[in-house]
Formats: structure tokens, sequence, C-alpha cells
């Protein structure tokens, strides 16, 4: 019998795979396909201090192996999750969750945190400091390493429960901002985000999207996600969430084998709404032909 669970930040887990923020929403939609009880956890949907309606439409475009989003951290707002998103999760989901958080300002993120740090569900808070959909936040503070530790140490101040910082691949260093986020204070590290992609419709001659550029997720940024992950594994001490085109069991494996403790599952979601039930039960079978015995042995294997 293979063994699945990971320690991730602290929180126990019964297998590495999370459905990704802004992919799964509070779980309602999915737990009517499965029991999503069979995760490890879930990344619950962006939220911000405000209730945000998003960007104009149209906001998705299809890519070759891909796709671009523009949604812009549509949202309740933190006081309405916490009133009424969380209470009901609880009828339906019996583990911790994550919760992302997403900002404009350094306050922003730390009036957020501050909030659903004290929620009883939330076993982790993840900081959302690369969002390419949002002006005047979100992507801005993970493209500079001080910033990315502004927001760290700011965050950290005003909370207790491990914050793990989600950053942009959309740089030229991944590593310098990572290790500035450890030095901050952070308890983790996920990445990739989306990078940043853009298409054109020929007749009218306008960007797809109406936000012009938009997050470009998919298989094709597989191979990226595994680099950067990698990088930051072997210079930080802290552990990684790797994110970014997984979309089956092989894809899991070899993203803990570049590093990462734990692997969010993004797109295939939009994709397949059974893609993270059916990765959990291809695991076992493909640990056993690599002669894996415990999940957990593998990460960061690779020199």
């Amino acid at each position: 019998m293979v063994d699945l669970s990971v320690n991730l930040c602290g929180m126990q887990m019964d297998n590495p795979v999370i459905p990704a923020s802004g992919t799964f929403g509070y779980g309602k939609e999915f737990k009517d396909f499965y029991d999503i009880n069979i995760l490890g956890s879930f990344s619950f949907k962006g939220t911000t201090r405000e209730a945000r309606f998003g960007n104009p439409t149209p906001r998705i475009a299809e890519c070759k192996a891909g796709m671009i989003n523009a949604v812009g951290l549509q949202n309740p707002g933190v006081h309405h999750v916490i009133e009424h998103e969380l209470p009901e999760m609880k009828n339906y989901f019996h583990k911790k969750v994550i919760a992302n958080v997403g900002g404009f300002s350094v306050e922003d993120y730390v009036y957020t945190c501050a909030l659903l740090d004290k929620q009883e569900q939330v076993g982790i808070l993840e900081v959302n400091i690369s969002c390419p959909n949002v002006h005047g936040g979100g992507m801005s503070f993970g493209t500079e390493a001080a910033c990315a530790a502004e927001v760290t140490r700011a965050v950290k101040a005003v909370t207790k429960k491990p914050v793990v910082i989600k950053l942009t691949p959309n740089v030229t260093d991944i590593v310098s901002i990572a290790k500035a986020c450890e030095d901050a204070g952070a308890d983790g590290i996920c990445l990739i985000n989306t990078m940043l992609g853009m298409r054109i419709d020929l007749k009218r001659r306008v960007p797809v999207i109406a936000n012009t550029m938009g997050g470009f997720s998919g298989d094709a940024v597989f191979p990226v996600a595994v680099r950067m992950v990698y990088q930051v594994a072997k210079a930080c001490k802290i552990p990684v969430i790797g994110c970014g085109g997984v979309s089956s069991a092989k894809d899991v494996i070899e993203m803990m084998m570049a590093g990462a403790s734990a692997v969010e599952i993004g797109a295939a979601n939009l994709i397949n709404p059974y893609i993270c039930k059916e990765i959990i039960e291809l695991l076992p079978g493909e640990c056993e032909k690599l002669g894996i015995e415990k999940l957990s042995d593998i990460i960061g294997v690779i020199d």
C-alpha cells in the first residue's frame, strides 16, 4: 500500500493534491460530482478586502495546450466569505482549507489575512502577489524582491497560521524573490501562477479578451513550472507548492521530484471536473510502477 500522505507547513494531508484557487470556487459545484473530502485540501476562490466584480468580458481565450483568463479576482469580499461561504463549506468539506488572498496594497493584504487567520477552517494562508489580471496590485508586488518581502513581513506580523506566498513566473529571477520571502518569514512558496499571454481576433483586429492580456495556463506551462519549482526548492529551506500545467498523476510525481511538497491543479479542473479525483485514484498505481512506497520520500530527489 503506497503512502500518499504529506505534511505541508505543519498541515497533515492525506495526499498532495490541491485544486488551485480560481478553478474550484468554494468547492460547491464540485461536491456534486464527487466527495471532495478525498482531496488533500483545496485553495478557495481568491479573496480581497472588498467585493470585486472583476474585469469586463470577454475574459477567456482558448490557446493551443492552454487558455488565457482575465477574470480579475471576482469575489464577494472577505466579510461575505467569513459570514456565508465558510459556514456553508463546513457542511460538505471536513478538512482544513487554504485561503487565497489578493490585494491592491500592503494594507489590503494585512486586513484580509488578519480576518481569515482567525477562521477555524483555514489551515494555510496563500498570499497571492502574482495575479497578472488586475491593475495596481497583484503581480506588481511579486515582481520585485523588496516588495514581496514587505508584503510577507506585514502579513506575518498579524497572523499565526502558516503563510505561503504565491509567486509569478513573469520575472527574470524567481529565486531571489522566493529567498526574499523566506527571509521575511514566509512558511512556504507556491509557484507558478499564470504566465502573461495574449490572443488577437484576426477578423476584428482586436485582442480576444477585453483586458488585452491575461494569465496563460494549461499543459504548455508545465515545463516552466517544474523548472522554477526545482530552482526555488534547491535555494530555499521552506516547503514549495508546485502549480502550473499539472494534469496527470505522473505530473504530480514529476513536480514532487523537482521539490514540491504538494501540488495544485488549476486549468485542468475547468476541462475535466473529475481530474483531481482521477489523479488521486491513479497515484498509487503510478507510484508502484516507479517503486515509490511513500510519496513524501521523493520530494526534491533530483540533484
